[in-house]
């Protein structure tokens, strides 16, 4: 019996034991004690790349949450403003100067490592939707007759890219940079992946809380 007693005894001891250690044991968690310090920053873009083999300029913008002084997680759009002719066998008006439009928002991360160095290197990766569309460009912001939209198009983007960093300010950094646009489902008149995937060219300006 006092066998029992003392086994008995020893059980709760040991539970009670183990218990107490699985409370003082520290929960680590993703937003408290990983989080060092937390900033944010906003960036303008301009990237020199080409559509359907044809020269095309995108500006654009993004920014977001800025983790522990090396990863972004934020938001990020660009389009095109040159004139892009479509080709007379694609346009939907073969009668008019017809111009494709591009554009893309999503997802932007970036990692940066050594970003307290006056020169560093940021690891970039965009991922979301993209359009494309036909419109009349000569005249469209002033006659509406022909300011029509057509040959509307969406698919799926993945641009993963790489910058090169140099700290301006304590607040400005200049990064130029270069990525490769990859997109997935596109299917307008003389628009297929293959015509819209391609490498750009990239400078950046970003301010903020580094």
């Amino acid at each position: 019996m006092k066998r029992k007693t003392r086994a008995a005894i020893t059980m709760v001891v040991l539970l009670l034991s183990i218990a107490a250690t699985a409370q003082e044991k520290k929960v680590n968690t993703l937003f408290s004690s990983h989080l060092r310090s937390s900033g944010g920053y906003g960036a303008l873009t301009n990237s020199f790349t080409k559509i359907r083999g044809d020269f095309a300029n995108l500006s654009g913008f993004y920014g977001g949450w800025y983790i522990n002084h090396h990863f972004l997680l934020g938001i990020g759009a660009s389009a095109s403003t040159n004139n892009i002719k479509v080709p007379v066998q694609f346009s939907t008006n073969p009668a008019r100067n017809r111009t494709y439009q591009y554009g893309q928002f999503g997802l932007m991360t970036e990692y940066v490592l050594g970003s307290d160095r006056s020169l560093h290197v940021v690891l970039q990766a965009f991922g979301g939707a993209g359009f494309t569309l036909q419109y009349e460009r000569n005249n469209w912001h002033t006659d509406p007759q022909y300011n029509d939209v057509t040959d509307e198009n969406w698919f799926v983007v993945a641009e993963p890219g790489v910058q090169l960093e140099l700290n301006l300010f304590k607040w400005m950094r200049f990064s130029p940079g270069v990525s490769y646009r990859a997109t997935f489902g596109s299917d307008a008149a003389g628009l297929k992946d293959k015509d819209l995937s391609a490498v750009s060219y990239s400078v950046t300006l970003k301010f903020g809380k580094f």
